[in-house]
């Protein structure tokens, strides 16, 4: 967890517990939260990889939480960043890069250590990976520092190639793109990503008419923030969970869905949330 996020759940935590008139340790909402791996199981395997998702689901996630661009020939592919400078040992945008040339070089930079080898993924393999089990899919559009044509129709085409419509769910912080999911098949799962200081978000996710919301957790921190998004039918997805202690924090505030690094560990504190 980054600084800026530890400081602001510290500061959630207190007034969480003065808002809500609970006690430290208190009972939460009645219902549990699932768990979704963050980039796969990324706190033991390199983010956004097969092995990630692998160890996701020999863990009993609920779900696996992804990004994907698209390449210059046009395949969608499995990475956070616009360039693959961070995670992996090559240099560049992945749009200026065929699926092929993508392929040489070696995705395990964010824990080189814990996996020898790893490809980029294409979107292809991960639902050829997912199928077969019962977890769930989130999708990030990559779709803010670039545009990238056709990306909304192609992930919703692969979708239903798939028959996963009703085990995916489509999230953006490009909000525009997710309004072209919701043109594209009105009956898509989505969700509005985003950060810091938004003004009437619950309201926002109901006349756009989203399924979710998925804020930096800070976010839920203000007056009535999870009464009024499941008064509209909304879930909350929060991200990025890492430690227990937010983990309790979560499940006491009545958050839907905790996005974390760390599924093992977030599955037994929500298992032990009473």
């Amino acid at each position: 967890m980054n600084k800026k996020l530890k400081r602001a759940c510290d500061r959630i935590r207190l007034s969480w517990y003065r808002i809500s008139g609970r006690t430290k340790g208190g009972n939460g909402a009645m219902n549990k939260p699932v768990v979704w791996a963050h980039r796969g199981a990324s706190g033991y395997l390199p983010e956004n990889t097969l092995p990630a998702f692998q160890k996701a689901i020999e863990m009993g996630a609920y779900g696996i939480e992804l990004d994907i661009h698209k390449t210059k020939d046009g395949q969608l592919v499995v990475i956070h960043d616009e360039k693959i400078d961070r995670t992996s040992d090559g240099k560049g945008y992945v749009r200026d890069y065929t699926l092929e040339e993508l392929r040489k070089y070696n995705y395990n930079a964010t824990m080189p250590e814990a996996c020898p080898h790893a490809d980029i993924p294409t979107m292809r393999e991960v639902f050829e990976l997912i199928k077969p089990t019962n977890l769930h899919i989130n999708i990030e559009i990559k779709n803010g520092v670039y545009f990238y044509e056709d990306i909304e129709k192609d992930i919703i085409a692969m979708t239903k190639e798939y028959d996963m419509e009703d085990r995916v769910i489509y999230s953006s912080f490009n909000h525009y793109s997710i309004m072209k999911v919701k043109e594209l098949d009105p009956e898509a799962h989505t969700g509005f990503l985003y950060m810091d200081g938004t003004l009437d978000m619950p309201e926002y996710g109901r006349d756009h008419g989203v399924e979710a919301l998925h804020p930096a957790l800070y976010n839920v921190q203000y007056p009535n923030y999870v009464e009024r998004c499941h008064e509209y039918g909304l879930k909350i997805n929060s991200w990025t969970i890492n430690s227990k202690q937010y983990m309790k924090m979560a499940c006491e505030m009545g958050i839907d869905g905790i996005i974390t690094n760390y599924p093992d560990t977030a599955l037994e504190i929500v298992a032990s949330f009473n």
